[in-house]
């Protein structure tokens, strides 16, 4: 855990669906913050380089549902280049590159595009140390609770 950096990513290229793309990671980190709902979330934002579009990608993890589990969530920007669908396969690559997974993605009836990660993903991020401190920490900080030791749905 946390042996790679993420700025190591460069020219990586990655399939998602029916297209090659080219991935550079330029830096990125996570942290730990109370979210509206009272909860505690990870976000975590990674600057990079995709197909030659430089942006500042951001997911947020939470814990959800009745078995705790760690699910992250991103929305395409209808403002990006191409609109949210192009945005929505660059971050899916950005994703993939990193952890070795490709993430669901799910279309809203009103066009919302939101991108769904798993603790698979969040695994796969835990590789780089930039993120992997922030990861360990918010995971021990929002185990399950009653009794069950934190973490324990790895």
């Amino acid at each position: 855990m946390g042996s790679l950096r993420l700025i190591d990513v460069r020219g990586v290229e990655v399939d998602v669906g029916d297209r090659r793309h080219v991935v550079d990671v330029l830096g990125g980190g996570a942290q730990s913050e109370e979210g509206r709902s009272g909860r505690t979330l990870l976000r975590i934002t990674i600057a990079a380089e995709v197909d030659g579009v430089r942006r500042d990608y951001i997911m947020t993890f939470g814990r959800y549902g009745r078995n705790n589990a760690a699910v992250g969530y991103a929305v395409a920007r209808a403002d990006a280049p191409g609109g949210r669908e192009a945005d929505a396969e660059r971050l899916s690559a950005l994703i993939k590159a990193l952890t070795g997974r490709e993430p669901r993605i799910r279309r809203m009836k009103d066009g919302t595009i939101m991108i769904e990660c798993g603790r698979e993903h969040l695994e796969g991020f835990m590789r780089y140390a930039e993120l992997a401190e922030a990861i360990a920490r918010w995971l021990e900080e929002t185990g399950r609770r009653g009794g069950r030791r934190a973490g324990a749905d790895r």
